[in-house]
């Protein structure tokens, strides 16, 4: 059997086709990686990760425009930070970041390190749930 070049590309085509149809269908089933407080190191940065534990302090920012969390999951405590677009999102559903203080929540998001500190930035509104 000949290989030509018309051949070689129809196979790539169809091989692509076949791998971006499969990312559609699987990126629903990806979930962040879960991770206790203690476990989280450098090599983790810019991770997606989600960590359980109890809200402990919320403040809001200088600006009003952002707000930080701390949580703490018993091995633990880190930093979390919810930006102006989250909190636009969040008042969408109703909700505002003062009611998760003292409760146990799940936070999704995205592992970064500010100033030798790891803290995890909320990706959006949804990232954020109370545990019962």
């Amino acid at each position: 059997m000949k290989i030509t070049d018309d051949k070689i590309f129809k196979i790539s085509l169809t091989t692509t086709v076949i791998g971006i149809i499969g990312l559609i269908i699987f990126s629903g089933f990806i979930e962040p990686k879960e991770v206790k407080i203690s476990e989280i190191d450098r090599s983790m940065i810019e991770e997606e990760v989600s960590v359980t534990g109890v809200i402990e302090s919320v403040e809001k920012s200088s600006s009003g425009t952002s707000y930080f969390l701390k949580i703490n999951d018993g091995t633990g405590k880190l930093s979390v930070i919810i930006f102006e677009s989250t909190i636009i999102e969040l008042e969408k559903l109703d909700c505002s970041p003062e009611i998760f203080l003292n409760e146990k929540v799940t936070i999704q998001g995205t592992l970064t390190e500010y100033k030798s500190t790891m803290e995890i930035i909320v990706s959006n509104g949804n990232s954020i749930k109370i545990v019962n």
